[in-house]
């Protein structure tokens, strides 16, 4: 299951080797400066929408890849074992939302937070 965790002044997406192979993709740095808000999913397999490009989907039971569409673009790793999520909306970067399954969206976030500004 992918983690959201902070490291130093990255946001960073940690993916199993599973999801690497699932999402044609590494694990992804963003700079904590670019967040600009997070917020709770309880439906986050529901949240992603849009033409996967590259990634694997299987629609209502997981997502996991990049994801675009009129909204932007989007990196999601959801998995129907987690159905809520975290949904992190960024300024200035490749992707414009990520949506992260976890089964405590609300303790994530404050791990999160608790580190400050960056």
């Amino acid at each position: 299951m992918a983690e959201l965790v902070r490291e130093g002044p990255n946001l960073v997406v940690k993916l199993s080797a599973v999801e690497k192979a699932e999402a044609f993709h590494n694990d992804i740095r963003i700079p904590w400066s670019a967040v600009q808000s997070i917020t709770v999913l309880d439906d986050a397999i529901h949240a992603v929408h849009g033409l996967k490009l590259p990634g694997s989907r299987l629609p209502g039971v997981f997502a996991i890849g990049t994801f675009k569409s009129a909204n932007g673009t989007l990196f999601a790793a959801v998995h129907h074992h987690t159905p809520r999520g975290i949904k992190v909306t960024l300024l200035g970067e490749p992707y414009d939302t990520l949506i992260i399954g976890t089964p405590k969206p609300e303790e994530v976030i404050a791990s999160l937070k608790q580190l400050g500004p960056g």
